[in-house]
């Protein structure tokens, strides 16, 4: 049975921290494994989710079945056992934050759900859908608010408006979803019943939300200007203990941002992905550019800190790191959880316009 997507591996097991690179397959569990990975499945997972998997049977909670679900590759998965989702009934069960399972149950667990159904992986394009947001709140409305909420709060479907799932899944996911349903629910597929054009609008004003119910259409931001790279220029320096002498954790990130400590926060995953969601004020520095020496001529020399965060959780952060390390800054750190990690936990983000068509604007970046 072939995994979610090489995507999908990569990210689950970098986000529970496995070795595993991104072109290697994981190793199918043994009947022991599995065993395990089931007995665990009943004891933390089942009062909400069904014994089977089904679904809906306490606080909203999604079926672990659907093939639409699954075969749309839901990449952070992993993630959403390790860090829960903040907003809703569902916790976190990683160990680091105080749940019971560590690492290696939380991969087991996730390939454990993956082995017990049959199907197709099918490769999303992850494209930003565009549509009118207008229309898409008059067919929420319509169709969706009963299941959904009228504010994306969750009745009997899962709820559409937290911030930690919008973040972090793809325009494609989520239209996947409203096209194909969720197979054993009772979430319909609506390829039948609305256009194209309708499920663009749709998806685009949910997409929307992703800070915030009541958010206007975003716009895009440009990137801040070097004057505006230190946050709190004025505050005194974050105390950073440092975890194998590299890593910071998203607790303590967020007591340095919310008490106003100076520091330069860096995003390197791709523009697009910074555009979409991100940590209030971090600078873009995506980790494929090789000229990181002229991109990195801006930051502070001077001992300031430097946080850099990537999503899957660490390896981009790592790999800039090293290069401004190379360069001959001190003070940087690696944020644990990623950006993933972060909007999973609940801390703030910021959302910027998800598409990016003029080529002049791409010029500027």
């Amino acid at each position: 049975m072939r995994f979610f997507s090489i995507v999908l591996v990569t990210v689950v097991l970098q986000a529970v921290f496995m070795s595993y690179t991104i072109a290697e397959e994981p190793p199918k569990l043994t009947p022991e494994e599995s065993t395990i990975a089931s007995k665990q499945y009943q004891q933390y997972c089942s009062l909400c989710h069904g014994s089977e998997r089904q679904g809906h049977v306490n606080d909203h909670a999604p079926s672990l079945k659907s093939q639409s679900l699954l075969e749309s590759g839901f990449r952070e998965l992993g993630l959403t056992i390790a860090y829960g989702r903040a907003g809703t009934p569902m916790a976190g069960y990683f160990e680091e934050i105080g749940g019971p399972l560590n690492r290696e149950e939380v991969w087991r667990l996730v390939v454990w759900l993956e082995e017990q159904e049959n199907f197709d992986p099918v490769e999303l394009a992850h494209n930003t859908i565009d549509g009118d947001l207008s229309t898409g709140q008059t067919l929420y409305d319509q169709e969706c608010s009963t299941c959904h909420g009228d504010k994306g709060e969750g009745i009997n479907g899962p709820a559409l408006g937290n911030s930690a799932m919008l973040s972090m899944t793809s325009d494609d996911f989520i239209k996947h979803a409203i096209e194909n349903g969720r197979q054993g629910t009772d979430m319909p597929a609506f390829s039948a019943k609305l256009s194209a054009d309708d499920i663009n609008d749709l998806t685009a004003f949910i997409r929307s939300r992703a800070t915030g119910w009541e958010v206007q259409k975003p716009v895009f931001r440009e990137p801040p200007a070097a004057s505006e790279y230190v946050l709190n220029p004025d505050g005194d320096s974050p105390q950073i203990e440092l975890q194998d002498g590299l890593y910071v954790s998203s607790f303590a990130l967020n007591d340095a941002l919310q008490n106003k400590r100076k520091l330069v926060l860096l995003d390197t995953r791709g523009m697009s992905s910074w555009q979409m969601a991100n940590i209030e004020g971090s600078v873009p520095l995506p980790y494929y550019y090789e000229d990181t020496e002229s991109l990195a001529k801006d930051l502070p020399r001077d001992g300031t800190w430097i946080v850099i965060y990537c999503n899957c959780p660490r390896a981009a952060a790592e790999h800039v790191n090293n290069k401004l390390v190379d360069l001959g800054f001190k003070n940087t750190a690696v944020l644990w959880e990623g950006f993933s990690g972060w909007a999973s936990l609940g801390f703030p983000i910021s959302l910027g316009k998800t598409t990016i068509t003029n080529m002049d604007a791409i010029e500027k970046l």
